[in-house]
């Protein structure tokens, strides 16, 4: 079975699809999936996804590319994490592809998000774009890994180099490839996902974006997952079956509160 530990589908391009998507997901033997908050405006329709189906769960977070929404605190984060299917902390991090200026704002809203994952024991989807060093430091300033009391938690989308995974492996994080790492040109890329060790590696989709090859172009849904665990098995010469089973393993692993819904 696999795993999708990082999906939007919540956003509107879904809403009149969702029977089919979940009939596909359950098709492709994908068991259970993530659905990722973005920012607090939205985070109710995330939930109530949650709530609705017994094999999706949900997080809580303002992603770093959405400058003009409201700002969480780390009281507001908690709060709204007190909930059984609230299983992480995020998406947050830092992006300093998309945006340009002065990103304190970027950098003081991750710490934000680090420290509710402190002070509720959930752990943190990260993501990071042209930005590895800063979110590394702001990490370990925060004590965002289990190395320093932190509950550590996923590089989501994971798209930067083996030193990067290495360190944020080494504070306990664990490194999510998604459809990216089957295209052609992410070379560099598949070199990470050959050395990352297995007991440490998560599969996602981060639909609707990014779908894998052969549907890359297309929407992306949970169901294309299992293509994410397939290229992984072949690029790594082992079986599907030893990738499903270390992928959805490490999930229930990361995502202890995620076990009594399973």
């Amino acid at each position: 079975m696999f795993i999708d530990s990082h999906c939007h589908i919540n956003f509107p391009d879904f809403a009149e699809r969702m029977p089919e998507l979940l009939n596909r997901m359950a098709e492709n033997r994908v068991t259970h999936a993530l659905c990722v908050s973005v920012d607090l405006p939205d985070f109710p329709q995330v939930l109530e996804l949650a709530e609705r189906h017994p094999h999706i769960y949900a997080s809580v977070g303002v992603h770093p590319d959405y400058p003009d929404t409201p700002e969480p605190s780390v009281d507001d984060l908690a709060r709204l994490s007190d909930h059984p299917k609230i299983i992480a902390i995020g998406e947050t991090g830092l992006d300093y592809y998309r945006l340009e200026g002065d990103l304190e704002w970027q950098r003081e809203r991750f710490r934000t998000h680090i420290r509710a994952s402190r002070a509720t024991g959930k752990p943190l989807i990260i993501h990071t774009r042209a930005a590895a060093e800063d979110t590394l430091r702001i990490m370990r300033e925060e004590g965002a890994g289990t190395d320093k009391g932190g509950v550590a938690g996923v590089m989501h989308c994971f798209t930067e180099s083996l030193e990067v995974a290495e360190a944020a492996i080494a504070m306990g994080f664990y490194i999510s490839f998604s459809g990216i790492v089957t295209f052609k040109s992410a070379r560099e890329l598949q070199a990470v996902a050959r050395a990352v060790p297995l007991d440490r590696m998560l599969i996602e989709t981060d639909a609707p974006y990014l779908a894998p090859v052969p549907f890359r172009g297309k929407t992306n849904e949970p169901a294309f997952v299992r293509h994410v665990a397939d290229f992984l098995a072949t690029l790594r010469g082992e079986p599907l079956e030893r990738i499903a089973h270390h992928t959805t393993d490490n999930f229930f692993k990361l995502f202890s509160s995620a076990h009594a819904h399973a």
